[in-house]
């Protein structure tokens, strides 16, 4: 049971660790704080090669998930 709890947790963690600078594709795509990214401007990043696409690319995975109102 132990097992797998931990699992659970790290399942969970993943994404804080995947984001190591929070607001970077947010400055590169010049969107200030607050506002949404358009979408259209994230599929375009997405698309591109290097650091820009792959937060992009994370952003749009992220975007799918839904926040669970539980625990």
């Amino acid at each position: 049971m132990a097992n797998g709890a931990q699992r659970q947790k790290v399942a969970k963690d993943w994404i804080q660790k995947a984001i190591k600078k929070p607001g970077a594709l947010r400055k590169e795509l010049d969107i200030p704080a607050g506002k949404k990214i358009p979408a259209k401007k994230l599929n375009a990043a997405a698309k591109k090669p290097g650091k820009l696409g792959q937060r992009a690319r994370l952003a749009k995975t992220l975007s799918g998930f839904k926040k669970s109102g539980g625990k």
